[in-house]
């Protein structure tokens, strides 16, 4: 399963970028993803996209049980973290 961010190039913002879209796919094939992405995202017209596997494995600091959490969580959201398990 992988997850793709799309980002256009955007001047109003700061870093000079804006997340334009966050895609959830359950294909496994990546170079398929990308060359769909590609064509449908061109970077000529100020895209650009990222491809990342959706869930990723962590260790559980407390219980050392690894364990399946989605690539963005927050660190501090993350039983993998010490600040977890200190509020």
């Amino acid at each position: 399963m992988y997850t793709i961010e799309v980002y256009k190039k955007d001047k109003r913002v700061k870093i000079g970028e804006r997340l334009f879209r966050k895609v959830d796919h359950s294909t496994t094939d990546r170079d398929a993803i990308e060359k769909v992405y590609s064509t449908k995202y061109p970077s000529n017209s100020g895209y650009r996209f990222e491809i990342y596997e959706t869930y990723v494995t962590r260790l559980n600091m407390m219980s050392m049980i690894e364990y399946q959490e989605r690539y963005d969580t927050p660190y501090f959201c993350s039983p993998a973290s010490e600040s977890y398990w200190s509020m």
